[in-house]
């Protein structure tokens, strides 16, 4: 059986490429604002900015880029492309 291991955007570093698996149930309150940005299962994106105490950590998805909020980032199930 394969173990699932959880990544979090902020664990990728700068020009990391990774994939959007699901979301995690814990935020599942910001799934609705994630699907509306359409950060969608299957979506490939790229790390553009990591948050910083005043930063949001921003993402290039389908040329657009998105900003997202730590517990917005941490709602996301991701897989980093290796």
């Amino acid at each position: 059986m394969k173990q699932i291991v959880k990544t979090y955007l902020r664990e990728l570093p700068i020009g990391a490429i990774g994939y959007i698996v699901g979301y995690d149930k814990i935020f599942s309150g910001y799934q609705g604002k994630l699907l509306s940005m359409g950060l969608t299962p299957g979506t490939q994106f790229i790390v553009i900015r990591q948050a910083s105490k005043i930063w949001p950590i921003i993402l290039e998805v389908r040329g657009n880029l998105i900003k997202l909020t730590q517990p917005e980032a941490d709602a996301l199930c991701i897989e980093e492309d290796e």
